[in-house]
């Protein structure tokens, strides 16, 4: 449904952008933050699904700077990459200013929202926190919610989800992030490990990936979308 485009950021570099037009009547815009594996298959079929709901989406290969085009596996040295990538190589900070440009490209044409998966949920978080264009925020298993930006009050509607047995996001620190009680925010936690929503990755949960989108798609509609 989608297409590749290309689009100048803040710093003047122009990088890929996966962009879909809606289906039927356009109910908003959404910026969609990839994984660290980039903009892959999987990323674009999200892409595609959210159109077919009515929004326009944008989601930007934000490791273009360092790796043009990078689409990895989720093992072996694909995986390697993608996590020097995403730790040493790539500045966060740079996510959110790309994201931030998505935005701007969106938000004259009606309310805008934001979803990311992983990595891409930490900068969903994040950019609930710093931008005052958002409408609401979908947050999946970003592992900097609830350590980096949990003291972070979303200025948006803004709805998080974990897979109660992540390893690598221990269910201590989301507990910890429920208890501050956030007014914007709503904490979801799944009977699933980490990547539930993927049906690409062998941790994939049908219920719990079906589950968070209608919470998804509820929050948005809510919002105005």
């Amino acid at each position: 449904m989608g297409k590749m485009i290309r689009m100048a950021m803040d710093d003047g570099v122009e990088i890929a952008v996966y962009h879909t037009e809606p289906e039927g009547e356009r109910r908003g815009g959404l910026v969609l933050v990839q994984e660290i594996f980039g903009v892959t298959d999987h990323i674009r079929e999200l892409c595609d699904e959210y159109a077919a709901d009515g929004y326009e989406v944008l989601s930007p290969s934000i490791f273009d700077r360092e790796h043009p085009g990078f689409e990895a596996e989720y093992t072996g040295p694909d995986y390697e990459r993608a996590v020097q990538l995403a730790r040493e190589l790539h500045p966060f900070v740079k996510s959110l200013d790309d994201a931030q440009v998505c935005i701007d490209a969106l938000k004259d044409k009606g309310p805008v929202f934001i979803t990311g998966y992983c990595y891409g949920g930490s900068v969903a978080w994040a950019m609930a926190g710093i931008s005052d264009d958002l409408a609401a925020a979908s947050c999946y298993y970003g592992s900097l919610i609830p350590t980096l930006y949990a003291d972070k009050t979303p200025k948006c509607a803004t709805i998080a989800h974990f897979g109660r047995y992540d390893q690598g996001i221990p269910m201590e620190g989301v507990e910890a992030l429920i208890a501050k009680n956030h007014p914007t925010a709503q904490i979801f936690v799944y009977d699933a490990n980490h990547g539930f929503n993927s049906d690409r990755r062998k941790d994939y949960h049908e219920p719990s990936a079906e589950l968070a989108r209608e919470r998804t798609l509820a929050l948005f509609k809510a919002c105005g979308g």
